[in-house]
Parts: C-alpha cells; sequence; structure tokens
C-alpha cells in the first residue's frame, strides 16, 4: 500500500476519476477546478524550450558528424508525411465505411455564433505567422544552429558541461512539477466533465466511438507494425510512458508530456540529438490523431448535410489537409480552425456545421492528443532505430524485454518481447 501511495500513475487516474465523478454531480463546482488545470499546463511548458534548448545544442555539438543531423531532419520530415497522409486516408476510409453522419440532424444551436470566430481565424492564417508565432520551432532552429558553431569550436567541452549541468537542474525542477500532475489532471477533466456534461456525447455518440476506434486502429496497427518492425513491443513502451499518456489525457494536451517523453525516450537508448530534432519537430509536423480527426470530421459533416463528394473533391480534401494541419499545433483552437478553412477551400459543405462538433470537441481531444503523443515517440524510436542510433540493450532492460531470435535478415535487429513472469 506504501508503494502505491507513491505511485505517480496512480494518482493522476485517482485524479482522473475524482474529476469525472465532480464534473458530472457537482458541475457548477467543477467548472471553477479549469485554473488548476490551465496552469499545471502553463508551468510545464515553461520546461519545454529549455529542454529542447538544451538537448539540441549538446546532442549537435558532441555528434560531431554534421551530415548525419541534416540526413536526421530530412528522414524526419519524410517520415511525418508518409505517416500523416496514411492518417488522413484511413480517417476518410472509416468515415466512409462507417458513415457517422448519416440520421445526425443539424439544429439550431447557440453554439452556432462561436462558428464565424474559427471562420475569420482560418482566413487569416499563413505560413509566415505560423513560423513566426511557433516559438518552439524557433528554440529549435537557433539549438541548431549553435550546436553547429559549437561543434567548430576548439574549446567547447567547457561550454558543453555548463550546458549539460543546465539541462540536469531543468529536468530536476521538471520532477519537482510532475509531483503536482494528479493536480491538473484533477483540474482538468472536472471542467471538462462539468462544462459540456456526459450527456452532450449521446447526440454524437457514433461519431465519437468511431473517432476513438479508428484512432486505436492507426496505433496498434499502423504504428504497431513500426514498433515491430524496431523490434520492440508496441505495448512495452505504452507502460512505460503510462504516466505521461494519463497527463495528456487527464489535462487533453499533448504538451504537458513533451518534457517527460523526451527524457523516456533517452532513458529507453534513443541518442539525444534523435529525440531533440524529432520529438519538438514532431509537435508542429506529425499530428496523427489530428489530422485522423481533421478527415472524420470533414467527411461527417458532408454526410449531415447529405453532401456526396466525388473522387476529386476527396482528393482535394486530402491535399488541403496535408498542408493545413501540418500548421494546426501552431494555432488555438487548432481543430476548428483548420476544418473552417477546408470547409471553406471545399464550397459545397456549409461552414455553419462546425456548430454541431463544438461541443464534443473537448471530448475528443483526449483521443487525438493521446494519438499525438504516441506517434511522435514512434516517430522518434523509428528514426532512432534507422540511424543505428537506439541501444537495443538499454531498451530492452528498461522496458523489461528479453532478446528473441527472429528469422529474417542477419542485420535485422533482435525482436525485444514481453518477460515470461
Amino acid at each position: 500500500m506504501r508503494r502505491l501511495s507513491r505511485n505517480l500513475t496512480f494518482w493522476v487516474l485517482f485524479s482522473i476519476v475524482a474529476g469525472v465523478l465532480l464534473g458530472h454531480f457537482r458541475p457548477a463546482v467543477a467548472v471553477q477546478m479549469e485554473p488548476l488545470g490551465r496552469h499545471f499546463i502553463d508551468v510545464v511548458k515553461l520546461f519545454i524550450n529549455p529542454i529542447i534548448f538544451l538537448t539540441i545544442t549538446v546532442g549537435i555539438s558532441s555528434m560531431g558528424d554534421l551530415k548525419k543531423v541534416g540526413r536526421i531532419g530530412g528522414k524526419a520530415l519524410l517520415y511525418f508525411e508518409v505517416i500523416t497522409t496514411l492518417a488522413l486516408l484511413i480517417g476518410v476510409g472509416v468515415a466512409a465505411l462507417v458513415r457517422p453522419g448519416d440520421g445526425v440532424a443539424m439544429a439550431g444551436s447557440p453554439a452556432a455564433a462561436k462558428v464565424g470566430e474559427y471562420t475569420e481565424r482560418a482566413a487569416d492564417f499563413s505560413w509566415s505567422h505560423f513560423l513566426a508565432d511557433n516559438l518552439t520551432l524557433q528554440v529549435l532552429l537557433i539549438a541548431i544552429v549553435l550546436g553547429i558553431l559549437l561543434s567548430r569550436y576548439a574549446g567547447r567541452q567547457p561550454l558543453i558541461d555548463r550546458l549539460k549541468m543546465a539541462s540536469t537542474y531543468v529536468f530536476r525542477g521538471l520532477h519537482w512539477v510532475m509531483l503536482l500532475a494528479p493536480v491538473g489532471a484533477f483540474g482538468g477533466m472536472a471542467f471538462t466533465i462539468g462544462k459540456y456534461g456526459l450527456s452532450t456525447l449521446l447526440p454524437l455518440g457514433k461519431l465519437m466511438i468511431t473517432v476513438y476506434l479508428t484512432m486505436a486502429l492507426f496505433i496498434f496497427v499502423v504504428l504497431g507494425s513500426i514498433m515491430r518492425y524496431c523490434g520492440i513491443s508496441l505495448w512495452a513502451f505504452l507502460r512505460y510512458i503510462r504516466a505521461e499518456l494519463l497527463i495528456v489525457l487527464g489535462t487533453s494536451s499533448s504538451e504537458a508530456g513533451l518534457p517527460g517523453l523526451m527524457e523516456k525516450l533517452v532513458g529507453m537508448g534513443c541518442a539525444r540529438p534523435v529525440v531533440g530534432l524529432v520529438v519538438p519537430t514532431g509537435y508542429s509536423f506529425n499530428l496523427d490523431g489530428t489530422t485522423i480527426y481533421l478527415s472524420l470530421a470533414t467527411i461527417f459533416l458532408a454526410q449531415v448535410f447529405h453532401v456526396e463528394l466525388s473522387v476529386m473533391q476527396l482528393l482535394t480534401m486530402v491535399g488541403i489537409l496535408m498542408v493545413t494541419s501540418k500548421g494546426a499545433a501552431g494555432v488555438t483552437g487548432s481543430g476548428f480552425v483548420v476544418l473552417a478553412s477546408t470547409l471553406t477551400a471545399l464550397k459545397v459543405i456549409p461552414v455553419e456545421g462546425l456548430a454541431l462538433l463544438l461541443g464534443v470537441d473537448r471530448f475528443m481531444s483526449e483521443a487525438r492528443s493521446i494519438t499525438n503523443f504516441i506517434g511522435n515517440g514512434v516517430a522518434t524510436i523509428f528514426l532512432a532505430h534507422h540511424e543505428g542510433a537506439l541501444d537495443h540493450a538499454q531498451a530492452a532492460t528498461v522496458l523489461g524485454l528479453r532478446p528473441v531470435a527472429v528469422a529474417g535478415p542477419a542485420a535485422a535487429p533482435p525482436l525485444l518481447s514481453e518477460k515470461v513472469v
């Protein structure tokens, strides 16, 4: 019992359940818990950019081979494009098969007045604003440049040692902050249930179920296959990051788990430069859960308004989302902004249909955030494995796995499977 009382995962899960109960039975009180979740995320965000800066700068300056840095970055962008396009196609396919929008009536909604806000922001969105406003990408670029300059400086070692010491203190501070994760998860979940209520799920229950099942399919089939290629059990990895997953679930923010994910990826044997390059870049360009949701939501609204999209219109929609979804991470209310821009570009689905989704979007944001979070972890492991920058022996030890001989090419790594208890 004493061991359980010190388990962060247990307390985060307990807090989520408590938040749900408070939101359901005392919604007025639960709504007032919003600052707990919001301020926790704000504090965690303070650590993100310092961690990215220190990890990248130290990693590149210690790396020596600058061509490898460019190669990893190029492979990461290619991987992101392939996987997010696959996610889009899966979303379109499932929506066309399940047809969650059939039978849903578009009645007048008080939320309809808010749609214009997102439409205006969609019109204002530009790539120049995205790059200018995205501090994480700016820090990433500065760290890469500084790392390259340090790698060419003969007297770099004392500077690198100081940066490593700073990194130690930053992570130590993060560990103290993460002790407050149960409070943040409680506040975020209580506010969500208290404000929107479980009853709002019923009219769009089919869409909710479709979104969650599609994302589960993507995680366990697509990402699971990628992990198997790398020789690592997806289940073992999910168990390893379970505390971060619960924090993401409770706060509906994948950013809340980003620092912890980076630390755990390094802890399981992924090289620091790879983690530092791939994870922060992935938070802007590898939004698997968001792209699945966007494609499903667009098809859903087409079905609600009885709009039969032609093959060319479907291809146009996928093309638009391939571009606009990449900027989603840099925009507040990104899902609706990107959806509004997509519907405006297609010109066949009424933008007013977004009012249908406002009430349940918060409940689906958990699925998006968790899928984005897992997707970036898997992307980092894949690229580290592909670059020979993943210590499989360390991964086996940390994840509680054992090497098993596998038939295949001699170059293939041993498969890491669950230990038999």
